[in-house]
């Protein structure tokens, strides 16, 4: 019969759970550096400006770790969530566009830290094309298909202009890339099959501006923002 943890490997995990893994992670580890063992799901929760409920919820889903009394154990806690995200597993990354945020993309620890290898980087420009940035040299975009026969990246990232990012797109699922980061400021078109993601500063930052309006129309009045998980507590004392 399947194990526990077979079994929660198959649960269907939601998004919005996924997204406060990685979190709850960085916390938990930080917990570990300070010499504390255990941890409460309200401590978690606080840490995370989440309610103590969510977080449970949250921990649940991967399994039945915390006891009653006592909390979790941070450092099982840490290599459950691991496991769950797929940390310590290779996956090999190719960037496409290595202008300012492609360099600061290869040399980011986010990378190496979490399981993530930069494999190939590509570009068009001919001053760019043919050195190393880092350990990696860069090629010209049309050998995407070669390179990627050869290193097999998992992920594609695309740090491009908007007006490239649907051409790049469509090259690395051509090349048989399944899951793309795209830091474009462009609304991309992919196979159902593909994972696509987006990382927008603009929207971002348009975000911002909506509370800070808002925040300004209600005299300095703290205003309780949409999605708050980690950043500020709503009045109730929990991120909304």
């Amino acid at each position: 019969m399947p194990d526990e943890r077979t079994e929660a490997r198959r649960r269907r995990i939601p998004e919005a759970t996924v997204v406060r893994l990685p979190v709850y992670q960085r916390l938990l580890a930080e917990l570990l550096r300070a010499g504390q063992p255990t941890v409460s799901s309200e401590q978690l929760a606080a840490m995370a400006r989440v309610n103590a409920a969510k977080v449970r919820k949250d921990l649940s889903l991967l399994g039945s770790f915390g006891t009653r009394g006592t909390g979790y154990d941070v450092a099982f806690l840490i290599a459950q969530i691991e496991r769950a995200l797929g940390v310590g597993l290779d996956w090999p990354v190719a960037i496409v566009g290595i202008g300012n945020l492609g360099r600061a993309l290869v040399n980011s620890e986010g990378f190496s830290s979490h399981g993530f290898r930069v494999v190939a980087l590509f570009d068009v420009v001919e001053s760019v094309v043919g050195h190393e940035v880092g350990p990696t040299v860069v090629h010209h975009i049309d050998r995407l298909p070669e390179v990627a026969a050869e290193l097999h990246p998992s992920i594609g990232v695309i740090a491009t202009p908007a007006g490239a990012a649907q051409e790049v797109a469509d090259a690395l699922v051509t090349a048989g890339v399944g899951a793309i980061l795209n830091f474009a400021p462009k609304v991309l078109s992919v196979p159902s099959d593909v994972l696509l993601r987006y990382v927008d500063l603009s929207i971002e930052l348009q975000v911002m501006s909506f509370y800070q309006s808002r925040r300004a129309e209600a005299g300095g009045a703290q205003v309780p923002p949409i999605r708050a998980f980690g950043l500020s507590l709503s009045p109730e004392g929990s991120a909304r």
